[in-house]
């Protein structure tokens, strides 16, 4: 009989719900019987036993929230009922024993990368167009049209095609239909076959706001120059800005004194024509395109893998089934000298301490500890707070309090010690879990982890979510079967069959990592590539959540 309800750990006293439960049905669970006073809609929680105002709410052994009016035993958890609340959290000098999971099926297997000079492994290989201000994006968007369509990076010709079809429909006086058939002819192979993309970072920033602002985004894009993933990079500026091209320059070779990759610069103030510049640099990048064509994959072992790990449109199964999968995929990746990246600070609030005592040394949980609390000092200054993080999603599908979407988001780092924690734009340099400040958003979060070294992004979600990253492939891993077959477009993997209970998290840990390594060798394409889904927004050191 397919299990019903689960009970996280020995310390909740909430259950949650695996199926839609009805109003005045009896769960048994360990023996006891639970009689719901409502409906629980599967990924929600009911209470274990009768609380009173200011009662703790654990979750994961976790305090998640605090009871702020009388609830009865087989009440369902809501946003009436419960409010955030979370543990405080210190240095406690705890020596962390772990346990690594068993790898030694995967001990010996390699992944087919791109071998960059300073040793580092890309799984992909793209070449990259910098803008250094928001005046060059338009140039940028002339461009991609130009090299996308040409040279067989496009992924937009069936809606060309649908259009047109529509268009002559309504010519012909014929009804219109969004199911409307068409014949889509336009199929165009990559000119360059070892090239996976040409990419465009085209964003707001470079001039206007504050100098500190053109700083911090002059190293976040010399991190993705240096990034092994980008085999060569074309950048384009005004020339008045306040991001000025020497100055982006520097923080490359600071970030890599040794940089050698082809790096185009193009000054549109300093040029004959707007139209002088783009065939420059269309010009110059194609025979660019052709000397980085020549490079091709090679065999590279396990421990060259970077891997981000991210969730997003999280739901009540999130902490369940795709996060804990994710994290048992991470901890394969630490116990096999590779690197994993875990960021999201504001969805660390309430599992501090946790993290806090697996940190390998007091100068690292130091560091965790200072930008988190400097975080949320700025939060609560903006009149917010950790507090206010989980968006009308999350709480329609179960995650009532922050802290409930915190502790099932951590679970995605696995249980591996922490080796380092890094401030945004912050390169990954040790083996093992690595901490990343970055803002909850889904976009933010995954631009800073790439700019730390991500080569892959697991990226979880139980909503449904198309986020991607330029130059960084990311991998959908779904919390259900339900929106595995109703987002088939933009799902990867189906964690669902965790919550059915036909795979364990392990063996669902180590289907991902398969994937992975296909991913890095390029054997399979992740969807949000396919769509060519590149979001790309820096994040200025402002209030995001």
């Amino acid at each position: 009989m397919k299990q019903r309800v689960i009970h996280i750990h020995p310390k909740d006293n909430v259950l949650v719900a695996l199926d839609d439960l009805k109003k005045y049905e009896i769960i048994v669970f360990n023996d006891e019987e639970y009689f719901l006073l409502e409906d629980i809609p599967a990924k929600h929680k009911f209470f274990m036993q009768d609380l009173q105002p200011g009662d703790e709410i654990i979750m994961y052994g976790v305090l998640v929230g605090k009871a702020v009016q009388p609830v009865q035993r087989g009440a369902r958890m809501t946003t009436e009922n419960t409010h955030h609340a979370a543990g405080g959290y210190a240095y406690r000098g705890v020596h962390y024993q772990w346990q690594p999971p068993d790898v030694s099926k995967f001990r010996n297997r390699t992944f087919n990368g791109y071998y960059r000079s300073d040793g580092k492994v890309g799984t992909a290989n793209y070449w990259l167009f910098i803008p250094t201000v928001f005046c060059e994006n338009r140039n940028l968007d002339v461009i991609r049209e130009a090299l996308y369509n040409e040279l067989g990076y496009a992924v937009t010709s069936k809606y060309k095609a649908f259009t047109r079809q529509l268009v002559e429909a309504y010519e012909e006086g014929e009804a219109l239909s969004p199911d409307i058939a068409f014949t889509n002819n336009h199929h165009q192979e990559r000119f360059f076959k070892n090239i996976d993309g040409i990419k465009f970072l085209n964003h707001q920033g470079g001039c206007g706001s504050t100098r500190q602002d053109s700083e911090v985004l002059a190293k976040l894009l010399a991190a993705y120059a240096n990034h092994p993933n980008v085999g060569g990079i074309t950048v384009l500026s005004l020339g008045c800005q306040h991001l000025q091209m020497q100055e982006l320059l520097v923080d490359v070779k600071a970030a890599n004194p040794a940089f050698d990759k082809p790096l185009l610069t193009f000054e549109q103030q300093s040029m004959q024509s707007e139209e002088t510049m783009i065939r420059q640099a269309i010009y110059k990048t194609f025979i660019g395109l052709t000397e980085l064509n020549k490079q091709e994959r090679k065999p590279a072992s396990l421990d060259k893998l970077v891997l981000g790990v991210k969730c997003g449109g999280s739901d009540g199964f999130s902490g369940i089934s795709a996060n804990p999968a994710v994290g048992y995929c991470a901890d394969m990746v630490v116990a096999l000298g590779g690197k994993v990246l875990l960021a999201e600070f504001p969805e660390l609030c309430g599992v501090e301490q946790s993290i806090v005592d697996r940190c390998v040394n007091e100068a690292v949980a130091q560091k965790f500890i200072h930008l988190m609390q400097t975080y949320d000092s700025k939060a609560h200054a903006a009149g917010s707070g950790f507090y206010m993080n989980p968006s009308p999603g999350n709480i329609k599908d179960g995650l009532i309090t922050d802290a409930i979407k915190s502790a099932g988001a951590a679970k995605k780092g696995g249980t591996a010690p922490v080796s380092d924690v890094l401030n945004y734009t912050e390169p990954a340099t040790k083996s093992g879990l690595s901490l990343v400040c970055t803002p909850g958003n889904d976009v933010e979060a995954t631009t800073g982890k790439t700019a730390a070294g991500a080569t892959l992004i697991l990226f979880t979600t139980g909503l449904g979510t198309p986020t991607g990253n330029p130059i960084c492939p990311v991998i959908k891993v779904a919390t259900n079967s339900k929106l595995a077959r109703r987002m088939s477009d933009i799902i990867d993997i189906n964690a669902g069959s965790i919550i059915e209970g036909t795979k364990t998290i392990q063996e669902m840990g180590e289907e991902i990592l398969e994937y992975c390594i296909k991913a890095a060798s390029g054997e399979v394409i992740p969807k949000a590539v396919q769509l060519n889904q590149d979001d790309f927004i820096p994040w200025f050191r402002g209030v995001s959540l």
